[in-house]
């Protein structure tokens, strides 16, 4: 890949679906490829293809909806090494930035004005392995951590790893969301709310919204 490139998958306005900045207007940029094969992955269709664009490209198309928050996602962004440029360059536009990121790759270069959206796997996502615990030294109040929630056995070993690495006191916010079909979503609130956990419950609202439609 040239210099100053990354492979794009699209570029997208809308509302964001979770995590802190849920609700707000967001510019999304989807990057291409992921080395990970979640069971759950709602964006498959980022695995492979898109095309070649440069940074500069990036940010004009990006100005144009002028925005006030930006969403780097994927696939698994930090795949592409100049994903670490363009986050960057982002802040320094003045944006509010934040990076949705599986966990498995590592963030200790991540620009610290980003919010980074770390993905913890737990064991129904299928790539529970590929965690890499030490990004964990890496998390500020800036930043938030993910649990994607498949089965009562995975709520479990969230709460376990929860209170392992004291998550609650290292980021500045933990999320549990159900996986889409897997688990009531009731379910998973009233089980939080039974243990009293430190973490925030979440919905995606792209799917009640949109039904997960691409470009949404």
């Amino acid at each position: 890949m040239q210099k100053d490139t990354l492979r794009l998958t699209e570029i997208f306005y809308s509302l964001q679906g979770e995590a802190r900045t849920a609700g707000l207007p967001t510019v999304f940029v989807r990057l291409t490829g992921c080395p990970l094969r979640c069971h759950y992955c709602d964006t498959a269709y980022a695995f492979t293809g898109g095309e070649i664009h440069h940074l500069d490209a990036i940010l004009e198309q990006v100005a144009s909806y002028r925005p006030r928050h930006i969403c780097v996602t994927g696939g698994e962004p930090l795949a592409q090494p100049n994903c670490l440029k363009l986050l960057e360059q982002l802040c320094d536009a003045g944006y509010q930035v934040s990076l949705e990121t599986s966990g498995a790759l590592d963030v200790s270069g991540v620009d610290v004005r980003v919010s980074k959206v770390v993905d913890l796997k737990t064991p129904g996502s299928g790539e529970m392995g590929r965690n890499l615990y030490a990004n964990i030294a890496h998390l500020t109040p800036n930043d938030q951590v993910k649990f994607v929630i498949c089965s009562r056995e995975d709520y479990d070993w969230a709460v376990s790893k929860l209170i392992e690495y004291r998550l609650d006191q290292r980021a500045g916010e933990v999320w549990f969301s159900p996986s889409h079909g897997q688990v009531v979503p009731r379910e998973l609130a009233e089980w939080i709310v039974a243990d009293n956990l430190p973490v925030r419950f979440q919905l995606q609202l792209h799917k009640i919204l949109w039904n997960d439609e691409p470009g949404h």
